[in-house]
């Protein structure tokens, strides 16, 4: 049995394991099939100065195989004086780690950026076992958060000073520096991804982080904690903790975090950036979406009726970019009988089956979720084109499944649940318009902003789209149109509470704050006299 060891070190309460404690999977050994029932379920490990521990928890919650609703782990909620360790374990890291050259956390960089590649599968199948993605879902959700990282090696760019000379002997430099502890908070349809968002520019920016997984899929996080320290990222700049609301809270109330990053729900997002704010923090705040994507007549239709289905129904809709909303316009309404006809097409199962399009919602939860939301709204007046409701796959395996098959709705108006909320599953609405110009204007009316998509051959019509529309990212021809790491992610309105978005520029200066430096180096004598004090205001030549 694990048990933990206190050592002091600055007044630091150190958890530790009493032998090694190592990861059940490994660079080469990871899942390629669903864990069976009756297998004793693994620990998942807390991280802390560099090493994995188990927690000395009285509470440990349960991870379930979506597919299969198998227990395949378990992860503690951690304990208060775990947490305060953790973050305490930051804060003493945080003087070295901020004085290390910049070339230094650049090399860190670029050693993880290789080390994520060479586990790129072994993080695809715990994302698999955990989320229930498929195999290709989960390998993209993979190579986004390695993007990221690989752009986070632009550091030495990203970081350079400014300087002016703005006066005869006086110059000003203005240098950007760490903030301190960072706190990331991860959802749960993107295990891989949205740490990486954070995690790389924290290492690179001279920053220390405390990272709270989502307690539904722990375990690509703790792949990526192994991999940060194999690359040489110093023990305690990054340290892990487990748990709910009572680990949350604990975090947006410590004084000794700096900022919070978070990707999650509406009231979530909410809660977090507010109470962020009662305590002096800098909060960035993915919350709840409602994105839409408007054809216009002249699109392509085959590209058209391809990209919805895939852009509402991939992932099984739990993505905060997904299409939740078609918007025809004109003559487009009849290309809804073949976007049905493509949708029946869809192979839903296993993630590990290659031949699966999309796996199971996360929870039985989530599932009884959007059956309501179906129901309700239908009741409400919209029209049950497709159903998905009570869809079973063919292997046995996954009778206790997840699993909501394509589902679309016709004749969707504002008011109905279907429109007013974030399904968060395989489930597409259609609204029809008659005009380009009535589109736009529905569109804006959304509350949420964090993206939309045109489809047309006629640059015209995508100019005044792009224009007008109010959303922060806009796709034409692109249906989901999440920019690369070298920008930054942008969503707007309801949808993204802070000033400065997730990664690329606007991540870097997130996590950085400005110093201005102005020198001035005069001679004592200027034309032989001696210079005297002066209490006016200098006035700069």
């Amino acid at each position: 049995m694990l048990s933990r060891v206190s050592r002091a070190r600055a007044a630091v309460p150190r958890v530790m394991a009493a032998r090694r404690f190592t990861l059940n999977t490994t660079t080469t050994s990871y899942p390629t099939d669903h864990i069976k029932e009756g297998t004793e379920p693994y620990i998942t490990p807390s991280f802390q100065d560099g090493k994995f521990f188990q927690s000395a928890a009285d509470k440990w919650i349960d991870i379930h195989d979506p597919a299969t609703n198998v227990v395949v782990s378990r992860v503690p909620q951690s304990t208060h004086a775990e947490i305060d360790a953790a973050i305490e374990s930051a804060q003493n890291a945080f003087e070295g780690w901020k004085n290390t050259s910049i070339i230094r956390r650049q090399q860190v960089a670029f050693k993880f950026v290789q080390l994520l590649r060479e586990n790129f599968d072994r993080l695809a199948a715990i994302m698999v076992t955990e989320n229930g993605k498929t195999w290709d879902d989960a390998l993209g959700d993979a190579l986004r958060g390695i993007q990221c990282a690989e752009q986070a090696v632009n550091i030495v760019n990203d970081l350079k000073a400014e300087s002016l000379e703005v006066a005869t002997d006086m110059e000003t430099k203005m240098v950007r520096e760490p903030l301190g502890v960072v706190a990331s908070i991860a959802p749960f349809n993107f295990p891989a991804m949205v740490p990486l968002w954070t995690l790389p520019f924290v290492f690179a920016t001279g920053n220390t982080c405390v990272l709270k997984p989502s307690e539904r899929v722990p375990g690509a996080a703790m792949i990526i904690s192994e991999l940060a320290t194999k690359a040489g990222v110093p023990p305690g700049v990054l340290n892990v903790i487990h748990g709910q609301h009572d680990t949350v809270n604990q975090i947006l109330d410590d004084p000794r975090i700096k900022a919070v990053t978070f990707v999650g729900g509406d009231k979530a997002a909410k809660y977090i950036y507010e109470r962020s704010a009662q305590t002096g923090k800098r909060c960035q705040a993915n919350g709840a979406a409602k994105n839409h994507m408007v054809i216009l007549p002249d699109a392509n239709k085959a590209q058209a009726v391809n990209a919805v289905i895939g852009a509402a129904m991939g992932a099984c809709g739990q993505r905060c970019m997904a299409i939740s909303v078609l918007v025809t316009v004109g003559k487009t309404k009849e290309w809804v009988s073949d976007i049905i006809a493509e949708a029946q097409k869809l192979v839903v199962g296993s993630g590990f089956d290659k031949k699966s399009h999309f796996g199971p919602l996360i929870n039985p939860s989530s599932l009884t979720r959007a059956e309501q939301i179906i129901d309700d709204s239908v009741k409400a007046g919209a029209k049950l084109l497709l159903d998905g409701r009570g869809y079973k796959p063919a292997d046995p395996r996954l009778a206790k499944g997840n699993f909501l098959g394509p589902t679309i709705l016709g004749e969707v108006k504002p008011g109905m649940r279907c429109y007013d909320e974030e399904i968060f599953a395989p489930v597409l609405s259609v609204v029809n318009t008659e005009t380009l110009e009535e589109a736009v204007n529905f569109v804006n009316k959304n509350p949420f902003g964090n993206g939309v998509s045109v489809f047309t051959a006629s640059g015209a019509s995508a100019q005044y789209f792009t224009k007008r529309i109010e959303c922060g990212q806009v796709g034409v021809n692109v249906p989901i149109p999440v920019p690369l790491p070298m920008f930054s992610f942008t969503g707007s309105k309801q949808s993204f509470l802070g000033d400065l978005n997730f990664y690329g520029k606007a991540g870097v200066t997130f996590l950085t704050k400005p110093k201005t430096i102005t020198s001035s180096w005069k001679q004592d004598l200027i034309d032989g006299e001696i210079l005297s004090p002066s209490t006016s205001m200098p006035v700069q030549k």
